[in-house]
């Protein structure tokens, strides 16, 4: 880039203006990469903790449902009773311009009330029907952590990427750039100076003569 360039003082000045503009795009790069990993991390302890108890819900869930099979006899019939789950609402947020999403379960009365009969069916039932209650909704949430550290992940390495070439392409080109074309002016001051020099010691001689 250095040698293209016509070492002139407004080439000089736009140089050195493109150059405190990449320092300034490194620097908000690397403050939100740092943002987005904090984020990413605390996403990532949350996450971890909820996997925590999700197993443990999970194995309560099959525990109390072995327990309404043995019971009330095989519950398909009964389970089918239980709606599809259609209430789930998709929000964003944003963290550094990274939309992150909010997922939401619906908590109307149509969703939480018992699907079933309770003449037919004894307390077991209802266990199940809780615990299971709970690992969906501990289920959303894991869904809404994971999609979001990955959402986090991707924008920190393509943020990772920009501020690289910014730091060692842009940045030293500009800099190679600036030095090349100073040292250029100034050789070019040096060498009108010398002439001057010359040019003033020569009229000096030619008044003498005269």
């Amino acid at each position: 880039m250095a040698a293209q360039t016509v070492p002139t003082k407004g080439n000089l000045m736009n140089t050195k203006k493109s150059l405190a503009l990449a320092k300034n795009g490194y620097e908000l790069l690397d403050r939100k990469r740092n943002i987005l990993i904090r984020e990413m991390m605390t996403l990532i302890e949350h996450a971890n903790a909820i996997q925590a108890q999700i197993d443990g819900a999970y194995a309560d869930a099959y525990k109390a449902l072995q327990t309404a099979n043995i019971t009330n006899g095989f519950c398909e019939e009964i389970s089918n009773a239980v709606p599809v789950e259609d209430g789930l609402k998709l929000d964003f947020r944003s963290v550094m311009g990274v939309e992150i999403p909010i997922l939401t379960m619906d908590e109307s009365e149509h969703h939480n009330y018992l699907h079933y009969g309770m003449r037919t069916t004894n307390f077991a039932i209802d266990e199940v029907f809780i615990h299971f209650t709970k690992v969906k909704e501990m289920t959303v949430e894991l869904a809404e952590i994971e999609n979001s550290v990955y959402r986090l992940a991707d924008a920190i390495k393509k943020t990772q990427k920009r501020a690289n070439a910014l730091k060692n392409i842009m940045i030293p080109r500009f800099e190679e750039t600036v030095k090349f074309i100073t040292d250029a002016l100034d050789e070019k001051d040096r060498e009108d100076f010398s002439r001057m020099k010359v040019i003033k010691r020569q009229k000096l001689r030619e008044n003498g003569k005269a």
